[in-house]
């Protein structure tokens, strides 16, 4: 079987690649149906809206050097496959919302940071 999809992303912040166990990106388009009253008795359009964009990355903690999450203000987050794919997905404009930790018996303590970013294109 060829090799269609991608596999293993890298995650850049700032030009600094991180050990990241989790990427989830959410992109929002903010359209939604406008009611109005009629005949027929259902919403006959839609309004465009802004598009948001939030982020929720889980890093794992190092011993040492972790970045200064909570001073992570127009950031830009850079994922791209590591096996060669053609797309990098760039997200600018970035900043921290949450910051959570997670601790457990076995495995890698682990941050969990919710963002939004202002921005995204693909390369």
């Amino acid at each position: 079987m060829a090799d269609k999809y991608v596999g293993l992303i890298a995650l850049e912040l700032n030009g600094v690649e991180l050990d990241v166990t989790s990427f989830s990106p959410t992109e929002n388009t903010g359209r939604s149906r406008v009611a109005t009253m009629n005949r027929q008795g259902r919403a006959t359009g839609s309004a465009k809206g802004l598009t948001t964009y939030d982020l929720e990355i889980e890093v794992v903690i190092p011993k040492s050097g972790e970045p200064n999450w909570g001073a992570m203000v127009d950031a830009k987050v850079t994922i791209y496959p590591q096996d060669g794919g053609d797309l990098r997905e760039t997200y600018t404009g970035v900043s921290l919302v949450t910051k959570s930790s997670r601790y457990q018996v076995e495995g890698e303590a682990r941050r969990t940071l919710s963002c939004f970013a202002l921005n995204y294109y693909t390369e």
